[in-house]
């Protein structure tokens, strides 16, 4: 048997997901990498397929999870060697097409965190939950800094609640099997991040501007002039996530994000500035998943973690862009 630590990452083909498989095989891992492709994609995880200590499994959370009746995960001896890390990615995040993903999506928060969970019971391991800045609700006149301990404000009975309110949901779940069941759980509250592998096309933003700059056709914002974000680069969040597991004790929902207030266009102009483009930038109505939300506190995940995000905005921009570029063809004809 191998003495290498077994992590299973649900969502681990999606944009985030992704980058996280690929810091735990560097990391000496074994990776068991759970997607159904809902709205991730093979090509992000197509590395890694050949590698000896990853194995991906095509599956929907939803249903029951039986690691032991997959032949192939054999050689990583789950039955004897147990499952030491969970980390729980699995949930659509289309933004465009957020309606046909609904149902899926209130499942995921729901019948597929209690199985994620029960894994977690099964194998004793430590679970970790990638929940989201959504818990919060949007940004206010009075709140534009969210701290751990805000409970914030969220309509449960809105077009979007499936995943704001779900969200919030499965964090109760992890908090109840944390007492109930003593389950080792951590949560992360991850606010907007980009980078490499986000889904083209689908409302973004980022890799829309991207795309449409090497084009030189017009970058669409959906949001007005004072649209304001956060953004912290993907590998940062990856940092933040592994450091959360490893913390010897729970500190409770961490932060992970930039607190750094940025105007949309001005992001949208940086693009077009650094791609050589001639786009000009226009303004359409904003899509009911893009909302303007906070800034998060770090304070936190500083004192507990010693993290803070460390890629500056033209690094992690100039790294997209030349992912994009280098993949345009295969990101456009989405092969």
């Amino acid at each position: 048997m191998s003495d290498k630590p077994i992590a299973v990452v649900a969502g681990g083909a999606g944009f985030i997901g992704s980058f996280l498989c690929e810091a735990l095989l560097k990391e000496g891992k074994r990776v068991i990498c759970i997607d159904n492709f809902s709205t991730s994609h093979v090509r992000n995880i197509e590395p890694y397929l050949r590698h000896a200590d990853f194995q991906f499994l095509r599956l929907d959370i939803n249903e029951p999870i039986d690691l032991e009746s997959f032949a192939e995960l054999e050689p990583f001896k789950v039955k004897f060697s147990g499952v030491q890390e969970i980390y729980h990615l699995a949930v659509p995040t289309s933004i465009k097409h957020f309606d046909d993903y609904r149902i899926q999506t209130l499942l995921s928060s729901s019948i597929g965190t209690k199985n994620i969970l029960d894994l977690a019971v099964k194998y004793k391991a430590r679970v970790l939950l990638a929940s989201s800045s959504v818990v919060y609700g949007g940004r206010t006149k009075d709140v534009t800094v969210f701290q751990e301990d805000y409970r914030g404000i969220v309509d449960h009975l809105t077009p979007r609640a499936c995943y704001d309110e779900g969200k919030r949901f499965a964090e109760t779940m992890f908090y109840t099997y944390a007492q109930a069941q003593g389950v080792e759980s951590r949560i992360a509250r991850i606010f907007r991040t980009y980078g490499p592998r986000m889904p083209l096309f689908d409302g973004h933003q980022i890799p829309d501007f991207i795309m449409s700059a090497l084009n030189d056709e017009e970058v669409v914002i959906n949001g007005n002039k004072d649209f304001k974000t956060s953004m912290v680069y993907v590998t940062d969040v990856v940092d933040g996530l592994m450091r959360l597991m490893k913390a010897k004790s729970d500190p409770g929902p961490v932060n992970i994000g930039s607190d750094v207030d940025l105007l949309l266009a001005d992001v949208a102009k940086k693009i077009v500035e650094m791609s050589n483009s001639s786009s000009e930038i226009i303004f359409k109505d904003e899509l009911l998943f893009l909302t303007e939300i906070g800034l998060p506190s770090i304070v936190k995940v500083k004192e507990k973690l010693s993290w803070f995000p460390v890629v500056l905005l033209d690094d992690g921009l100039k790294k997209t862009i030349d992912y994009i570029r280098a993949n345009k063809i295969l990101l456009t004809n989405g092969s």
